[in-house]
């Protein structure tokens, strides 16, 4: 029994003494384990990945206008036996429509980039700008085979959106600023999703850039800005079977579209380039008809006449395969690469006529304006 109590307190012993020299050698040991609430680690969250656009937002949006546009309507008579009913109203108590739209100042002197088809029949064209101000427009020119058109407005200290010609890419984020279905002014993101898109029926000359940021009815004439706030385009038309946006809108490229402002408010006119001819796309039939290759270049299906086209003698069924040297791909390059000519000036078309290559020299004429609808 007195064995096992020594035994006892000799264990005990030798346990005090190896916690008193691990304590005082290394006391944090001790401490560690359970750290007082005063040194607790602190933890910081990580910044948030996703950027924000709000900086680009800011140089660009108060250079977006919303444009409301009216047209006076003529007061229906309404006929009885005998004549007319009542005397002939007042013009100025006929009612009025409205339509919305967006612009973009581009200029100090109030210089506004939008669409030609915000405009169309037109009597008045106010607008409405980010900082609460409103005024009328002036129409300075249009053009109706771009579908832009320049307004002037008389304000100071008129804000203006940064520009940007550098070519964009597919894949590049891109931001579009207007006044969806007359809500007010709204911004909407997307990537470029496509670029050069043509024969959509929109314009005479397309060359759009393609984009997913939602273009609405009221988007049109606004801008499309990069991650910047620079100007790389006006937004023009969308794709939708709902009247909403899929997700598939198009844009005028800046470089375009401040070509035409160029041209208009130095002259009132768009100078292009005009032969007199309309060609069509080759069909499977015809490539196979012809003998041809492939279906690369235009037919020629109508030739008008006292045209430089006419004059130059070519003629219904010639198939144009070359411009200058540069292929013609199809109808739709072969009248962009005519109007990008200068009135006066020669050029050399190659075309396949009865089974042979030919070449024609014809004198550029200049195109006749459009009219607006």
């Amino acid at each position: 029994m007195r064995s096992l109590w020594l035994l006892f307190t000799q264990t005990i012993t030798v346990c005090l003494g190896i916690w008193f020299t691990v304590s005082t050698l290394r006391p944090e040991w001790v401490t560690a384990a359970v750290p007082e609430p005063d040194i607790m680690p602190t933890y910081q969250l990580a910044p948030a990945v996703a950027g924000s656009y709000a900086q680009a937002v800011r140089r660009a949006a108060p250079a977006v206008v919303n444009i409301y546009t009216s047209q006076r309507l003529k007061p229906a008579q309404r006929p009885y036996e005998g004549g007319w009913q009542g005397a002939e109203p007042n013009v100025d108590d006929a009612p009025s429509e409205t339509n919305l739209g967006s612009g973009v100042i581009v200029h100090q002197d109030g210089l506004i980039l939008t669409n030609n088809h915000v405009l169309n029949a037109i009597d008045k064209v106010e607008l409405a700008l980010a900082d609460g101000r409103r005024a009328s427009a002036e129409l300075v020119g249009r053009d109706p085979d771009s579908d832009i058109a320049v307004l002037r407005v008389s304000l100071p200290d008129l804000p203006v959106i940064p520009l940007y010609a550098a070519p964009v890419h597919v894949g590049d984020v891109v931001l579009a600023i207007g006044n969806p279905f007359g809500v007010g002014q709204t911004t909407t993101q997307g990537i470029v999703s496509g670029l050069g898109r043509s024969r959509l029926g929109v314009n005479l000359y397309e060359n759009f850039i393609q984009t997913d940021a939602a273009i609405n009815p009221g988007n049109s004439g606004g801008a499309l800005i990069d991650v910047q706030g620079r100007l790389v385009g006006i937004n023009t038309a969308m794709y939708s079977e709902t009247g909403g946006s899929l997700g598939i809108g198009f844009a005028i490229p800046a470089p375009m579209a401040l070509a035409v402002l160029h041209e208009l408010v130095s002259t009132g006119v768009v100078s292009r380039g005009w032969l007199g001819i309309e060609p069509q796309d080759l069909s499977p039939d015809l490539v196979q008809a012809f003998g041809l290759p492939s279906a690369q270049g235009a037919i020629v299906a109508r030739v008008l006449r006292q045209s430089p086209a006419a004059g130059a003698g070519l003629q219904v069924g010639d198939i144009v395969q070359t411009l200058d040297g540069q292929t013609v791909d199809d109808s739709i390059g072969l009248l962009t690469q005519i109007a990008a000519l200068k009135a006066g000036s020669r050029t050399s078309l190659q075309v396949w006529r009865d089974g042979k290559s030919r070449t024609i020299k014809v004198t550029v004429g200049q195109r006749p304006a459009a009219q607006p609808e």
